[in-house]
């Protein structure tokens, strides 16, 4: 049984940046959140046409951020390291950040995207644009053989049928091959409050119990996690087929600890729940309180995660003058349901605002040490994880 404990409101597709032209018409669903009292897996109750996300249209590109190029580099090293793969694939592979590092002869692209397609085509590496199924899995087969290491990062848990995306893993996954993903971690969204990881794209934010729990039924375990601070707190997974490999004791810890704090149980979700509108009542209150003192707020950061936190707080531009981001996509177009313009970093001087609500709070410390010189003018930040402060 499914049981609804959090309604974010009106939500517009994340990614999808428009023009002031296209104000009216823009598509807007209900997210509302339930946990599954069987699997414990939670969940966002209406999904969204994949194709309305993902398509040529889509505007996160990775190799964009350097964090997240440095973390792709030291993950391949250390799978190609520890595994030793002759044949990968990678599912969601954007722009080829993580692929980039394996031989283009032996490994496989899965994007659906297809502007991100043409650039691993481009690069040479064969590309697949249909979306993870198991009929997919089937013809890469079927072209290809079985795969040593199939890999995934923040794609996963954009898959709404989870028992065919494993069985299709399990197809094309050769014996001893292993099947690592990344995906943002429930049991840190829980502790921190940061609601903002669930949005259209998020079809799911996965605890290593749930997991565990749809893996097996699917004939996968999992045999190592890794606690991974990206993304504002992500689990690396590790599985492979039943009984091929040996358990890390990493399995038991993080199972334990999830226990300990209550993912199996749905009065942890309903105090959730009250935390998230806590927040929201705070925030907003703040940037009213700073806009009514004759303070001016930008954003830092055009973010999937500031879409559902200015979507759900009723956040626009009478409160936040204009949103700084460096993806060209995004720059000179106006933020998803909440219509705030979009402006490079370049087109601004940021001295020329009180304060910066950081919209990729999650790299907080990086964007900190970046405008030094706007802290130094007096500037402050302001960021409503793990609850709402201003600092500088």
């Amino acid at each position: 049984m499914k049981r609804e404990f959090l309604n974010l409101g009106r939500q517009p597709i994340t990614n999808k940046f428009l023009n002031e032209d296209k104000f009216e018409g823009e598509f807007f669903y209900d997210l509302k959140v339930v946990f599954d009292e069987e699997t414990k897996l939670v969940s966002i109750k209406e999904f969204v046409p994949p194709e309305m996300m993902f398509n040529d249209e889509y505007a996160y590109t990775t190799s964009l951020s350097t964090p997240m190029v440095n973390h792709f580099k030291e993950t391949a090293e250390m799978l190609k390291m520890k595994f030793k793969p002759r044949k990968v694939l990678e599912i969601g592979s954007n722009d080829g950040p993580f692929i980039s590092n394996f031989d283009k002869d032996s490994s496989i692209c899965v994007e659906p995207c297809d502007n991100f397609a043409k650039v691993t085509a481009d690069m040479g590496y064969e590309t697949s644009t249909e979306f993870w199924t198991t009929d997919l899995s089937k013809k890469i087969v079927s072209q290809n053989g079985y795969m040593d290491l199939i890999y995934s990062a923040n794609c996963v848990c954009h898959i709404q049928d989870l028992d065919d995306a494993f069985k299709a893993v399990k197809n094309l996954l050769s014996p001893s091959g292993v099947f690592v993903f990344e995906d943002p971690s429930l049991l840190r969204m829980l502790e921190r409050g940061s609601y903002d990881q669930i949005y259209d794209e998020h079809a799911h934010v996965f605890s290593v119990t749930a997991l565990n729990n749809i893996l097996k039924r699917n004939g996968l375990q999992i045999f190592n996690v890794d606690n991974l601070s990206v993304h504002g707190g992500s689990n690396r997974i590790y599985a492979c087929h039943m009984d091929s490999c040996t358990l890390d004791d990493s399995v038991k810890e993080n199972l334990k600890e999830e226990k300990d704090f209550g993912v199996d149980n749905f009065e942890t979700y309903e105090i959730f729940a009250k935390r998230v509108k806590i927040s929201k009542d705070e925030l907003v209150r703040c940037l009213k309180n700073l806009r009514d003192d004759g303070k001016k707020i930008i954003s830092i950061g055009a973010t999937s995660k500031s879409s559902t936190v200015f979507n759900y707080c009723g956040i626009d531009s009478s409160l936040i003058e204009c949103v700084t981001d460096t993806t060209p996509a995004k720059q000179g177009l106006f933020t998803p349901g909440s219509h705030i313009p979009v402006v490079p970093r370049d087109s601004i001087n940021l001295n020329d605002y009180d304060y910066a609500y950081l919209g990729a709070w999650n790299f907080k410390e990086v964007i900190a040490d970046k405008e030094r010189e706007f802290v130094k003018n007096g500037g402050k930040f302001i960021t409503h994880v793990p609850k709402v402060i201003n600092f500088s």
